[in-house]
């Protein structure tokens, strides 16, 4: 098993996405057919969303059983369920609700006036994940899709904010959230570092910097995506103006790769 970490260049965002999603069809078809069933955890923002969009539109779309899958999320805004801002209901319109999901297998985060308060609905999500490890506090995830904000942020865990030292809790309640709306819930670093894969979004000239420095290994406090490492594969799928502090050495060129490359 190796857990090294992979950028991937695509020429613009359109490739990328497209990449991102036939790499994603490819490989859980591969997983299933070891496991019953597989997690995955899905993220926000427009890359997150454009992967989403491209698995939808992908002629491959239908090969892949999508009844066996099981969708979490690796943060969500506090606003009303069904709200335009929610990540999860971004996620249904590009793709969920044109699949054969299993409605039960969709493990979305609370809502409020769902529970009492915000420390409520994140003891209610861990409790969730709990239920469906099969050891553990929380399900190994085949796959985890996360987007980096221009500051290294992945999820909801921000630089210099208490959430990215949270190693006991699998949940957390953030309430100071320096991006709008300040209230959210998010998974923990080790949650997400529980992954078989990580595969980070990263696109435009505004995520160089926080790639360049998370491929540096700065600290993780002050660069939160510095910290995440997937079991078996953490891959950057970026676009060549996301790459501008990088160096050369750390990025395969318009490297395409077989499922071998995960085994």
């Amino acid at each position: 098993m190796t857990n090294e970490r992979r950028v991937l260049v695509h020429p613009d965002k359109i490739s990328l996405a497209g990449s991102a999603a036939a790499r994603f069809i490819t490989k859980m078809i591969d997983v299933l057919e070891t496991e019953d069933e597989a997690h995955v955890a899905l993220t926000g923002g427009s890359m997150g969303i454009a992967v989403l969009d491209a698995i939808n539109a992908s002629a491959a779309r239908d090969s892949l059983d999508w009844s066996r899958l099981h969708f979490w999320w690796g943060d969500e805004r506090w606003v009303p369920r069904g709200h335009a801002d929610r990540n999860d209901q971004q996620a249904i319109d590009a793709l969920l609700a044109h699949v054969a999901v299993d409605k039960s297998h969709l493990h979305t985060f609370p809502a409020p006036g769902e529970y009492e308060d915000l420390d409520a609905a994140a003891d209610a999500y861990a409790a969730e994940l709990a239920n469906a490890a099969a050891e553990g506090s929380y399900p190994r995830f085949a796959v985890t899709f996360l987007g980096v904000g221009p500051d290294g942020h992945v999820a909801s865990l921000f630089p210099g904010l208490p959430g990215i030292r949270e190693t006991e809790r699998s949940v957390i309640a953030v309430r100071n959230s320096p991006k709008p709306p300040p209230e959210r819930l998010s998974l923990t670093l080790p949650v997400i570092n529980n992954s078989d894969r990580v595969w980070l979004m990263l696109a435009g000239q505004d995520k160089a910097s926080a790639l360049g420095l998370t491929m540096a290994g700065v600290a993780t406090e002050s660069v939160p995506a510095a910290g995440v490492q997937g079991r078996k594969r953490t891959v950057f799928f970026v676009d060549q103006e996301a790459t501008a502090e990088v160096p050369d050495d750390l990025i395969a060129k318009n490297r395409y790769w077989t499922s071998a490359d995960d085994n």
